[in-house]
């Protein structure tokens, strides 16, 4: 299965260290952030997800849940929240972490090649493309994908900010310009009319003939 952007995810169901759900039942009516990795107990791995525990409110308010996934246990998973939390500063790893040991959800994620297995004595090499970003919003489609390598740690502090950009762009229909954060004029789609614009905006900056910014209504 190839998952892309504006997919309907897979209703897969999931057994995690908080219990067994489906994936649709999880995302419910808000967003998720779906994140995995290729092996509980490895270094650059661990960072992430106490940077994940750490924004534990942040997500809050966006009505995001965290997911993570790993192709590890549960009983590893559970063991594995105990250095995350130190990583963490004692910030709680509240969030459920996915056991994908035989790597279905990884593969129907597109994350592992469909012949991939996982080998005895492996390492954090043979799942290493299992390192990726999903946003999922309440529609069960996937918004956004990272993909990251194995010896660069991700940046939560873009995933919120990214987060925040498809949230504005769902509710506002409009785009958000390169470096946008919250506060910052955001751009009118080019199948918004000059009349449209005007109503829904007021004022509004034409840069170029297609592209025109504008402050969101308040």
């Amino acid at each position: 299965m190839s998952l892309r952007i504006n997919d309907t995810i897979p209703d897969l169901t999931v057994e995690t260290d908080a219990g067994t759900f489906s994936l649709h039942e999880f995302v419910g009516d808000g967003w998720a952030i779906f994140f995995s990795h290729p092996k509980d107990f490895t270094p650059v791995c661990t960072t992430e997800f106490g940077a994940v525990a750490q924004l534990a409110d942040e997500w809050a308010k966006r009505n995001t849940k965290p997911l993570g996934i790993s192709v590890d246990s549960v009983d590893d998973h559970r063991k594995w929240k105990s250095d995350i939390e130190v990583v963490s500063k004692g910030a709680k790893a509240g969030f459920p972490i996915v056991a994908d040991s035989d790597l279905a959800v990884s593969k129907a994620f597109d994350m592992l090649p469909a012949e991939a297995y996982l080998p005895d004595g492996r390492t954090p090499n043979d799942t290493a493309t299992v390192r990726a970003v999903y946003i999922i919003g309440p529609d069960k489609k996937v918004k956004l994908i990272m993909t990251y390598p194995m010896n660069v740690g991700r940046n939560f502090a873009e995933v919120l900010r990214a987060l925040d950009g498809l949230q504005t762009a769902a509710e506002y229909g409009v785009a958000t310009p390169a470096n946008w954060t919250v506060g910052d004029d955001v751009v009118i789609p080019a199948t918004v009319s000059a009349e449209d614009a005007a109503n829904r905006f007021g004022q509004y900056q034409t840069v170029l003939p297609y592209l025109r910014m504008a402050k969101l209504p308040s």
